[in-house]
């Protein structure tokens, strides 16, 4: 069996073969593509063995032999339609992994072939549809020219063959797999906020809105900013039941929204619990049929972002029960929030990533968390440490959100210094993680830690939601003693006299070569004459 660490090494240097050629953004698409791609062929090949010989094979190539003389037989056809049933793909021999890996072991790789293989499986199922249309065989960032390109490609498929997907139990993959999009997010930099949310944030996040909801079969996870799908994959870790969930996914952009399907896949999700979407959020809703109300809602939305506002916005469901106020323009914080909470069941958690600005701005914001406190519909906010997310050095905050609860008291968590310092960023490790679900669990006011406010309290704030206001975490400072001050400044005061005296004494038995230097320092020993 394939230890993770083991796997994580081989996956990495993966890494190697294109670093350099291009950043972490473009290479990524390339690395993870191909994983993915060995992981299909691998497991097609694995599933041909089995239907031919009831057991597993001894290695991948025992397969591929196998494979290659059951398509010579006039069952081929009977094979290839179980496969597509079971699989909903299916390969030709020369396309698979195996295949192409030896002709480039023997220098006869040919990117065609390859280019073939993407091609089968994205026509093989919608499932499948436009899944490698990043990864980009011909472009000119593999190399100069036709050689160095199918060679950069060929060096990948070749590090890649001892990554063994097959033995890797449980979510070993999936989680190496996790792990290669964390190291990403941290080498590009800005542009990770479109795919990944650290592991702090994720986890406080997912085990919040899993809390009493472990138990549950056939739970539904939405997430309509879903980047990677790892806010969504994450709840699966704290379910009983992991096998049996739905999950409900929505991206805006494509590649980030092919990722997040081969990270379903890679993490064991079976094709019928995968409903994912490629779409904006904001300018229409969905789902809007069968199922529109989720167990737990997921979101870290991009922050403050623009949107349309339009009018017709006011009629909307999502939007249209908070006095006719709409999230402004160059803010779609709000937006976003009201677009999970509207699809959140009325037993259900919702848990969201935002910018603290949500909390105190005011005019159509201001209307729009007025009415949800005065709901009851805010649980819980819980403000995380500043230069946390790749995108932004900002600090921001979860918001807890319920409906039809009762009582209308707000949970304040202040997290702001529960954090190491790594590298670039700051990191909350798993005791940080424990202490801040501890308060969240407890509900109790801890001394600058956390405080439960009342509906009164929030009121008298003009629901204003700023945490300071309700944690103190100042520290007071030491009452001065002014009879001890004034015997330091005494001391001080004489030392500095005696240090003067001494100077002056030195400076005058000095002897000098010429005139304009003995004045230049009698000059100088008249400062002290002053003092």
């Amino acid at each position: 069996m394939a230890e993770s660490k083991d796997l994580l090494a081989v996956l990495w240097s993966g890494a190697d073969v294109l670093r350099g050629k291009m950043d972490a953004n473009e290479y990524k698409t390339y690395l993870l593509g191909l994983v993915f791609y060995k992981y299909l062929s691998d497991s097609y090949l694995v599933k041909v063995y089995d239907l031919l010989n009831d057991e597993e094979p001894s290695d991948l190539f025992e397969a591929q032999a196998a494979y290659e003389e059951a398509m010579k037989s006039s069952d081929r056809d009977d094979l290839l339609s179980e496969l597509k049933d079971s699989l909903h793909y299916t390969l030709e021999p020369e396309m698979t992994y195996v295949s192409i890996l030896k002709e480039a072991k023997e220098n006869r790789f040919n990117r065609e072939k390859l280019q073939a293989a993407f091609n089968r499986i994205q026509e093989s199922d919608e499932l499948f549809n436009s899944l490698f249309a990043d990864v980009d065989l011909y472009s000119n960032r593999l190399g100069a020219g036709d050689q160095k390109q199918s060679s950069t490609i060929s060096d990948l498929i070749k590090v890649l063959e001892d990554a063994d997907f097959i033995n890797a139990k449980g979510d070993v993959l999936g989680n190496a797999y996790e792990y290669l999009i964390g190291q990403f997010a941290s080498e590009t930099g800005k542009k990770a906020g479109e795919f990944y949310t650290p592991h702090g944030p994720a986890q406080i996040l997912c085990r919040i809105a899993m809390t009493g909801q472990e138990e549950k079969k056939g739970l539904q996870v939405y997430d309509p900013c879903m980047g990677s799908g790892s806010l969504m994959l994450s709840c699966r870790n704290y379910s009983k039941e992991p096998e049996y969930i739905k999950y409900y996914g929505q991206e805006l952009m494509p590649s980030t929204y092919n990722l997040a399907r081969m990270n379903m896949f890679l993490h064991g999700v079976m094709p019928e619990n995968q409903h994912l979407r490629n779409a904006d959020t904001l300018d229409a809703d969905w789902p809007t049929d069968e199922e529109t109300e989720f167990d737990v809602v997921t979101m870290n939305p991009p922050y403050s972002a623009n949107w349309s506002a339009a009018e017709g916005f006011k009629q909307d469901e999502r939007f249209m029960d908070y006095g006719g106020a709409l999230a402004p323009k160059s803010k779609a914080d709000y937006a976003f929030l009201l677009h999970g909470f509207y699809h959140l069941k009325p037993n259900g958690t919702m848990a969201i990533v935002l910018p603290h600005g949500v909390l105190f701005r005011g005019a159509s914001e201001g209307k729009i968390r007025q009415i949800l406190l005065e709901n009851g519909s805010i649980y819980a906010v819980i403000g995380l440490p500043a230069n946390m997310f790749y995108n932004t050095s900002i600090p921001t905050c979860i918001i807890v959100l319920k409906k039809h609860r009762e009582g209308r008291d707000v949970l304040f968590i202040d997290a702001s210094n529960l954090f190491e310092k790594d590298k670039k960023q700051n990191v909350m490790n798993n005791e940080h993680i424990d202490h801040v679900l501890e308060l969240y669990r407890n509900r109790q006011s801890v001394e600058k830690e956390a405080y439960l406010a009342s509906y009164k309290d929030i009121k008298d704030n003009d629901f204003n939601l700023n945490i300071p206001r309700y944690v103190d975490t100042s520290e007071e400072e030491d009452e001065i003693d002014l009879k001890n001050l004034t015997t330091d400044i005494k001391n001080t005061n004489e030392a500095i006299k005696e240090g003067n005296s001494q100077l002056k004494q030195m400076l005058s038995d000095l002897t000098f070569n010429n005139t304009e230097t003995a004045e230049a320092v009698r000059e100088f020993m008249s400062i002290f004459e002053e003092v």
